[in-house]
């Protein structure tokens, strides 16, 4: 694995998203003095936030998973998530409802899953779902340390017997067709694919190696943090300051200082400048290029994943009648991914992720009421031709009238709090206007994603959602224990703790 050269007891750390802060709890417990200089006035990057009416509102993303993967990061302070952060199990991890009336409830425990699908979808299915199930945990063993979990220098560092048994298993077949071979039934061959909305790929065309998405949510688990998303990025902020690293809030880097082919100082928009023997560079793929002033070359242009429409609704407490995480299927599910990836347009049959996280703490609505995330994927700006500034009124209220044909005990009285569209997306600075970065094809996986280090800079690592290993908040973490190594060589791992929430 190639490292910085040359001396890296200084490291800046631009950004302090998810990526960020796991490069910089790293770093500060392999014993590197560490600056975080972020734009905003707070931890979180992609995970954002807004306070509006005496609503909390997590603006990023709303499912965590991996616990144990997030307790690394701490781990290398000599602190545990746990110490942190309340975290909560979401049981049952989704209701999945389908166009045809029908609904599941999907559970992680596999005795609670055999028996809800056995009674959804007949014993046969159930016991393939016990096959289903140990060949994803299969897929995440194999796949995890050497192919996720690993920093490449070339196509050739993928020739490992990880590979070879990757192969064999049909990890780069395709995901849906995979999953065929253990179920029949159309509505749970949704539940175990729609992940690859994630993954900005189609599950028919998605490499079966992402099905390890699918593990970590239908199997390992989902959890929610008391506080919302926001207070992850909070807790990880915190533990780092602890461990003696200065974060530096409301800075805009820049400009870098260069001494030939390594960076020296970083500079920010209002003058300040921090010295560096190594920056780790966690900004969205246009600045990253910007700031070190090149870009890359590549056989192939790099594809953007979709983008999305995420609607912040406050609506009556609506008690035990609504979970966590709803996903409402529409009709039309192939369509859905023609729509927003090949056509530029929106779904002409809707299929809604519909999140309340005040099921999880009411703290987060006024008292009475309730809080809901609406997401709606959507073609990113550079395949659709959509004036969202214009259209996203009209699209919104289609969006929740949605909502309310299919659940209809959330009832009439809903208030729209924020609605953050494709534009939105790419006037904060994201590429083509997508939240979820670059689409994981198999041109943009492992080796052929862009890498996190580039020829001709010496001492700058790159980490977030288009590098490796790329989009969610578990790689979110790794990309920056990953960029870590690259500047520290890799370190001895902390072993795998079981988290076990509060």
């Amino acid at each position: 694995m190639r490292t910085v050269e040359g001396r890296t007891d200084r490291v800046v750390v631009v950004g302090a998203g998810l990526s960020g802060l796991s490069a910089a709890l790293q770093l500060a417990g392999r014993g590197h003095a560490v600056t975080v200089v972020e734009r905003a006035d707070h931890p979180g990057g992609r995970v954002g936030r807004a306070d509006i009416a005496g609503y909390r509102i997590d603006t990023g993303p709303t499912v965590l998973t991996m616990p144990d993967i997030i307790d690394e990061a701490f781990a290398a302070v000599g602190e545990t998530l746990t110490d942190r952060l309340e975290l909560q199990p979401v049981h049952p991890a989704y209701h999945a409802r389908f166009a045809d009336g029908t609904e599941i409830a999907v559970h992680s425990e596999p005795t609670a899953m055999f028996d809800e699908i056995e009674r959804f979808a007949g014993r046969g299915e159930a016991d393939a779902y016990l096959e289903l199930r140990a060949w994803l945990t299969k897929l995440y063993a194999t796949e995890f340390d050497g192919f996720i979990g690993a920093n490449f220098d070339s196509p050739l560092s993928l020739l490992t017997p990880q590979l070879a048994k990757l192969v064999a298993m049909g990890g780069f077949r395709r995901w849906e067709k995979v999953i065929r071979r253990f179920l029949s039934d159309e509505r749970l061959l949704r539940v175990f694919t729609f992940q690859a909305l994630y993954a900005g790929v189609p599950p028919q065309s998605a490499l079966a190696v992402y099905a390890v998405i699918a593990y970590m949510d239908t199997i390992a688990g989902v959890y929610f943090p008391r506080g919302g998303m926001r207070a992850l990025p909070d807790a990880m902020a915190a533990a780092a300051a602890d461990a003696g690293v200065e974060f530096v809030y409301g800075a805009t880097v820049s400009e870098f200082e260069w001494n030939g082919s390594r960076v020296s100082a970083v500079r920010t928009a209002a003058g300040r400048r921090v010295a560096a023997d190594a920056v780790v560079l966690t900004t969205e793929l246009p600045d990253t290029y910007r700031l070190l002033g090149r870009t890359p070359r590549r056989l192939l242009r790099l594809r953007p994943a979709p983008s999305a429409v995420v609607a912040h609704v406050g609506c009556a407490d609506v008690g035990d009648r609504l979970g966590h995480h709803t996903i409402l299927f529409g009709d039309a599910w192939q369509q859905t991914f023609r729509d927003i990836i090949d056509n530029g347009k929106v779904m002409g049959d809707p299929s809604l992720l519909v999140t309340r996280p005040t099921a999880g703490d009411p703290s987060l609505a006024p008292p009475g009421r309730d809080l809901l995330y609406v997401l709606a994927p959507a073609p990113n700006t550079d395949v659709g031709q959509i004036d969202w500034d214009a259209t996203s009124s009209a699209y919104t209220d289609h969006m929740l009238r949605t909502v309310k044909t299919r659940l209809p005990q959330l009832g009439d009285d809903m208030e729209v709090l924020s609605v953050v569209t494709p534009a939105d997306w790419r006037r904060q600075g994201m590429a083509a206007g997508s939240p979820f970065a670059l689409a994981h094809t198999f041109g943009q996986t492992g080796p052929f994603r862009p890498a996190n280090t580039v020829r001709g800079v010496d001492n700058v690592v790159l980490a977030g959602s288009s590098t490796v290993p790329g989009v969610g908040v578990p790689t979110a973490i790794m990309s920056g224990r990953l960029a870590a190594d690259r500047i520290t060589g890799a370190s001895a791992r902390h072993p795998r703790r079981q988290v076990t929430p509060r």
